[in-house]
């Protein structure tokens, strides 16, 4: 495993630690402020989100790469199925491929799909993940002539109503194999994993050209809110060393991505303090 204990050059912001994906939380940062913090803390990337983008996708990214950053990957796609989902196919399709436009503008090599909840009235995930599979079938061809990966992250059941009805490594394991395609990979998150006991043998199963991130945070013993209340590393029951194990083990080698959605704490926090903060327990606890 690798030894993180001085070395950062791996650490990557998710800029949803500091609010930024969530309308009226956070500090309001631009991503060059944003940038210019990372950058003076000797973080190794930033992966955005699209409502931060707007238009700037290209500068934004040029910024990244002169403060000798990288973008690790651009937040997210649409919903692709369930209630939150646009409501036509075409909808779909034409944000899904808007999404990936600004990922290759941004430079980011990977773009996050949370795929969407459950089919409304089919009250079946299996029929919900076939829909799934048809809109990455259909959009893996646009994603690899821009080229950016498409990057499955499968969330913690507790959302499989409406935001992903994807909620194992296995099934999302089960999907790149059916669609057979090197684009479609899997992006692992402590949140959503730190609970199954198979995530070695699946990841195993992978193989380490599948994994296209490893996202940190910690699963608060006593959440009050099962989406906006992620506890920094080291404050919660994720045995994330363990975890790191398990994927490194597999073969993964990039960035370790800090994602924290905290409405009630670290998003009313200076976010010179989150991201200091962030440093201290990259080096003590991942």
């Amino acid at each position: 495993m690798r030894d993180f204990s001085r070395d950062r050059s791996m650490l990557a912001l998710n800029t949803a630690t500091l609010g930024h994906n969530v309308d009226g939380h956070g500090a309001g940062w631009s991503p060059e402020r944003v940038i210019d913090a990372c950058a003076e803390r000797d973080f190794g990337a930033i992966t955005f989100w699209r409502r931060e983008i707007g238009d700037r996708a290209d500068a934004i990214g040029r910024a990244v790469r002169s403060a000798g950053m990288e973008v690790s990957g651009l937040c997210r796609s649409p919903f692709l199925t369930g209630p939150l989902a646009p409501r036509t196919a075409r909808a779909v399709r034409d944000d899904f491929e808007a999404a990936i436009d600004m990922a290759a503008a941004l430079g980011a090599p990977v773009l996050t799909i949370v795929v969407g909840g459950v089919v409304e009235g089919s009250r079946s995930i299996g029929e919900s993940l076939l829909r799934v599979a048809d809109h990455l079938a259909e959009a893996l061809p646009y994603a690899r002539k821009a080229g950016v990966a498409l990057a499955l992250e499968p969330l913690n059941p507790v959302y499989a109503g409406d935001r992903s009805c994807l909620v194992t490594v296995r099934d999302a394991v089960d999907l790149c194999e059916r669609i057979g395609a090197p684009e479609l990979q899997i992006a692992v998150d402590v949140y959503h994993v730190w609970w199954d006991l198979s995530l070695e043998r699946e990841l195993a199963r992978a193989g380490a050209g599948r994994i296209a991130g490893f996202h940190l945070c910690d699963w608060l013993a006593r959440t009050t809110d099962v989406l906006l209340d992620r506890g920094m590393m080291g404050d919660g029951v994720a045995d994330l060393k363990g975890l790191r194990a398990i994927v490194e083990g597999v073969g993964y080698a990039g960035y370790c991505e800090v994602e924290i959605f905290s409405a009630a704490d670290w998003w009313r926090r200076d976010p010179e303090e989150v991201l200091d903060t962030v440093v201290e327990r990259f080096h003590g606890v991942c």
